[in-house]
């Protein structure tokens, strides 16, 4: 059995790092996914046949990163709270093979999802919703390390952002790379969250190892 990477746990709260490559919850194909990872851990640890835990977030199959779980639901609504009103800060490191005109900029565009992908889109498009993120890029190694920061979490939004730089995700040949990164995966990690605890209301950091991510 393959237990989840847990980086925190109380009584309220799980925290795991999830590898790329696993889907956070279960779909129709009925993949391996995180939620039911967490569940096993779960039923082994406190012996209950059907433990309550649910994610309050989601990443694609193929990004890693940090995935916030509630072990309580008398607290679900506070945290998804958070994330509503955007009060959770998002940080996450990307990889590219070309940098953009501005080594550090914001950008505020226009998103909608079109079947299985995302694309920008004029203001006032129908179905169109406003998404901002900033950023810094610095060189690494023969790539360009992105520091981004994530403040709203439509559909592929990063991965759609940076393609529309002219630099799309490493590994990421939806929005058009054509170098290759690992399997099942792309060059994209969700490195930190910040929440505020439902319980103490303490702020409450949680970093990803991004060793893994950053070794090619």
């Amino acid at each position: 059995m393959t237990h989840p990477k847990i980086i925190y746990e109380d009584d309220v709260l799980l925290v795991c790092n999830k590898p790329a490559g696993l889907m956070v919850e279960p779909d129709r194909n009925n993949f391996h996914n995180l939620l039911q990872q967490v569940k096993n851990y779960l039923k082994e640890k406190t012996g209950e046949k059907m433990p309550y835990v649910q994610h309050l977030h989601r990443l694609d199959r193929p990004v890693s990163g940090v995935v916030l779980f509630t072990k309580n639901k008398d607290y679900l609504r506070h945290l998804s709270e958070q994330f509503a009103n955007r009060t959770i800060t998002k940080h996450y490191l990307a990889l590219t093979t070309s940098a953009p005109t501005n080594m550090a900029d914001t950008l505020e565009q226009w998103h909608r999802k079109e079947k299985k992908k995302a694309v920008l889109v004029p203001e006032g498009t129908e179905y169109a919703e406003k998404i901002k993120l900033s950023y810094t890029v610095k060189p690494y190694n023969k790539f360009f390390l992105w520091d981004i920061e994530l403040y709203t979490g439509k559909f592929h939004q990063i991965r759609v952002q940076l393609a529309g730089l002219n630099c799309p995700i490493v590994g990421d040949a939806m929005y058009g790379s054509s170098v290759l990164y690992k399997l099942d995966a792309i060059a994209l990690h969700a490195a930190k969250l910040v929440i505020e605890h439902p319980v103490t209301h303490k702020q409450m950091e949680f970093v990803t190892d991004s060793t893994n991510f950053l070794s090619l």
